[in-house]
């Protein structure tokens, strides 16, 4: 019997050729920006326009003027500038750190609500049959709410919440959403990973007289790793996604949706200054996956290893 598991010289390897690829997929991204900036329309392509009324017609193809589409390298040169020609005013690139730093906080708590609920879910499911037929299609038919309409309704019900001289922050209503939308991933992946140990091994479980608990910590919990990373990894991704739009929608200021809604309104004239913050949430996205990927080489040692003949 021999392992299908790399050794640690592959591994190294394998996550190296991750970095090397990464970089060129930046470095390409790039080259076709400045490429289609170069040989594109300038007023790109509308199709179906009609002389004279503004706002008809289906444009196809962006615009690649400079108040569009600015250089690449114009937007890291407005990165290390004053933010505004205040005297005193931060560089817009410590701005958008500060935002961004501030929008990973609410992000991460609301994905540890979500990743504590949706698991909770899928033990409730995993223990009561009655309740994954009951549970499962009000989960998935929760995705289909618009989250632009949710947010305002989530942050009018918690303004009305009173206990004591506990008051509702704009921040609570952002974690909610963040948390409504990381739950999902989470409850799906880690019922489908609980449900995954044959029946054989189940059956010894059984023979060994294992309890309900003893089996899901022996058996159940290891069996589910494969399954619960890639929702975990999805769980992060909507939390950040669900706080940038969450913070927009209830007026959450000093994050990182709201700072890329302020500097929208200086296109006009600053056609640089806006595509900072939304840098900054792509960056946001890599640290949330960077965590996650953390977590999965954390619990690697607990996967099941296939073994061939």
């Amino acid at each position: 019997m021999t392992a299908t598991a790399t050794t640690p010289r592959a591994r190294r390897a394998h996550r190296w050729r991750a970095v090397v690829w990464g970089v060129v997929g930046v470095i390409a991204l790039a080259a076709l920006w400045e490429l289609y900036k170069l040989v594109g329309p300038a007023d790109g392509w509308l199709v179906g326009a009609q002389e004279g009324v503004t706002g008809s017609g289906i444009r196809l193809l962006p615009r690649t003027s400079d108040l569009a589409m600015p250089h690449i390298w114009e937007m890291f040169a407005r990165i290390v500038e004053p933010v505004t020609r205040a005297s005193g005013a931060l560089p817009l690139g410590v701005v958008v750190l500060l935002a961004a730093l501030t929008s990973l906080g609410v992000a991460a708590l609301g994905w540890l609500v979500g990743v504590v609920v949706g698991f909770a879910l899928a033990l409730l499911m995993l223990g009561f049959r009655i309740a994954e037929r009951a549970v499962l299609p009000f989960v998935i038919l929760s995705q289909t709410v618009p989250l632009i309409a949710l947010a305002p309704l989530i942050r009018n019900w918690g303004s009305r919440l009173e206990f004591g001289a506990f008051s509702w922050e704009s921040w609570m209503s952002v974690v909610i959403i963040a948390s409504y939308l990381a739950f999902f991933p989470v409850a799906v992946g880690a019922l489908r990973g609980l449900q995954s140990p044959d029946a054989a091994h189940l059956d010894l479980m059984r023979s060994y007289a294992a309890g309900w608990w003893t089996t899901l910590f022996r058996l159940r919990l290891p069996a589910s790793v494969p399954f619960l990373i890639p929702a975990l990894r999805l769980a992060a991704a909507n939390a950040v996604v669900g706080t940038v739009v969450a913070e927009i929608s209830v007026g959450f200021t000093g994050g990182i949706g709201r700072l890329i809604l302020e500097t929208a309104v200086a296109a006009s004239s600053d056609p640089a200054k806006p595509w900072a913050p939304i840098l900054g949430a792509v960056l946001l996205g890599l640290v949330a996956a960077g965590f996650v990927a953390l977590l999965a080489a954390f619990l690697s040692p607990f996967r099941r290893q296939e073994t061939v003949a």
